[in-house]
């Protein structure tokens, strides 16, 4: 059973996502003597050898990381032109070098958030900037640990589909884009509860 969400169903991913092989060279991180678990702003999302290694699919849609297409903007640009490339990029990266590589981000069909652990709240912050700051119009996904708690704010925040993580119900987490029926802040998707309610 498919793991995407999209317009409040699930449906078939069309998109194929591209992920660079794991080569043994993490390492611990720590920050104040602290185990770190999750990347910090402008830390490198692969090494080079990890992007070397990356096998790209000939044929179909797909989805490639930020730093993947950097390296190989040349040869992917005429699938970027036929609508098949979809960015990829990481709450940790600067989105700065997204808006760099693409100065109209409406010719990307899809942009894809990854989300490294459900407690980096940074997904909220990139999606919410992508749709008011950059005005983002395409299809803006959370992959990555992705879990029911956050669908109902990744909505609010922008997004309008979301890949399950694999070991969870998508059909469970469906129901959490429902799970408030009147928030009072505003968002992306709305205004502020007391603009919309009329009292005489």
């Amino acid at each position: 059973m498919s793991q995407l969400i999209k317009h409040n169903a699930i449906v078939v991913d069309e998109w194929t996502r591209v992920i660079p092989p794991t080569l043994g060279d993490e390492v611990v991180r720590k920050q104040a003597g602290k185990v770190v678990l999750f990347k910090l702003h402008g830390e490198p999302t692969f090494s080079q050898a990890q992007i070397d290694a990356t096998v790209i699919p000939a044929t179909g849609k797909i989805i490639v990381p930020l730093p993947v297409w950097l390296a190989q903007k040349e040869a992917l640009s005429t699938r970027l032109a036929a609508g098949e490339i979809a960015i990829q990029i990481a709450t940790h990266e600067p989105i700065e070098q997204l808006i760099q590589a693409f100065p109209d981000l409406n010719v990307l069909p899809l942009i894809a958030v990854f989300v490294e652990r459900f407690a980096d709240g940074r997904n909220f912050t990139v999606g919410n900037w992508l749709r008011t700051r950059y005005g983002f119009k395409n299809e803006l996904r959370a992959v990555g640990d992705v879990l029911r708690d956050q669908l109902f704010f990744l909505k609010r925040s922008g997004y309008d589909s979301y890949l399950i993580r694999a070991d969870r119900s998508a059909v469970d987490a469906l129901a959490g884009l429902n799970d408030f029926s009147q928030p009072y802040q505003g968002a992306v998707d709305d205004v502020p509860v007391w603009r919309r309610l009329h009292r005489s």
